[in-house]
C-alpha cells in the first residue's frame, strides 16, 4: 500500500487560537493587577498624625558610596571626603534610623579604602552597610 507524504502534512494543524486566548487573557490580568496597586496608593484615606513620621520616599532612599581604585570616594557623582560623607551619613541616619547604604569598592582598590568607608558608615549609626559584589560566572 502506497502512503502519500503529501497527505501525512494536511493533518498536522497547530491551532494559535487558544495560545492567543490566554496570552490574552494574561494581558487583562497583569494590567488590572498593576491599576488596583497604583489605585491602592492614591486612595483618599485621612491618615492619623505622628511624631516620627517621614515620606515613603525619604524611607526607600538608599545611598550609595562608590570607592574608585585611588581611594576617592563618590556619592551621587560627587567626589566628597571623610568629614563630609560622615556629616552626610549622620543627617540621613537622624532623618531615617533604617537608612540603607551600599557601598561599592573598586576590585582593585586597596581593601583598606573600602573598609574606611564600611567604617565610616558605622560611625554614622548605619546598622548593617551593604558592601556590593557581582556574581561570578
Amino acid at each position: 500500500m502506497l502512503i502519500n507524504a503529501s497527505d501525512a502534512d494536511a493533518d498536522t494543524h497547530v491551532d494559535f487560537v487558544p495560545m492567543v486566548d490566554v496570552l490574552f487573557n494574561l494581558l487583562i490580568f497583569f494590567l488590572i493587577a498593576t491599576s488596583m496597586a497604583q489605585a491602592e496608593r492614591e486612595m483618599a484615606v485621612a491618615l492619623p498624625h505622628a511624631a516620627a513620621s517621614a515620606p515613603i520616599s525619604s524611607a526607600m532612599r538608599e545611598i550609595v558610596i562608590n570607592v574608585t581604585r585611588d581611594g576617592a570616594m563618590i556619592v551621587n557623582t560627587k567626589t566628597v571626603d571623610e568629614a563630609s560623607l560622615l556629616s552626610m551619613l549622620k543627617a540621613a541616619v537622624s532623618q531615617n534610623a533604617g537608612q540603607k547604604v551600599n557601598v561599592r569598592g573598586d576590585r582593585d582598590a586597596a581593601y583598606g579604602l573600602v573598609a574606611r568607608a564600611l567604617d565610616l558608615c558605622k560611625q554614622a549609626g548605619i546598622a548593617e552597610p551593604f558592601l556590593q559584589t557581582i556574581p561570578t560566572r
